[in-house]
């Protein structure tokens, strides 16, 4: 679908940009947090085990953590990426805390919803696979396709 800029009662086409570097779209996510997501930001490159995580974010409303992705292409599973994420913030709850802790500069006494934890992945695009993998019922993943113009 062509995007259009309306000048002096013409039409011009907008072009699309690319994204030159997967660290530019998660600067632009991180710095709009809560206008996109409604999202407190916590932590970037979350190193935890093996993982980095991109970013690290709070959910105020459903007081969970939500951990965000950037893809530049459309070459990989997101289905075992999220889960092995999930997988490592469910079984590192107290890292998890503390990351927010130490950042947020409060007392441990936070309230976590751990049911209500998910993965967001950003990119440019997303195949046919990955968009159906996404489609059921619960499953704690969103697909976010980001364009620039």
């Amino acid at each position: 679908m062509d995007i259009y800029d309306l000048k002096n009662n013409n039409l011009e086409i907008v072009k699309q940009e690319s994204f030159g570097l997967e660290k530019d779209i998660q600067n632009l996510i991180e710095n709009n947090l809560d206008l996109l997501f409604n999202l407190e930001f916590v932590s970037t490159e979350f190193s935890i085990g093996d993982f980095r995580l991109d970013t690290l974010c709070y959910d105020n409303e459903n007081n969970s953590f939500v951990i965000i992705e950037y893809k530049k292409g459309s070459s990989y599973s997101v289905i075992d990426q999220g889960y092995s994420y999930l997988s490592k913030m469910l079984n590192n709850k107290d890292s998890f805390i503390l990351e927010y802790c130490k950042r947020k500069k409060v007392s441990v006494d936070i309230e976590i919803d751990w049911s209500q934890s998910r993965i967001i992945f950003v990119s440019p695009s997303f195949n046919s696979y990955q968009k159906n993998s996404v489609n059921f019922q619960d499953i704690p993943f969103e697909l976010w396709e980001i364009k620039r113009f």
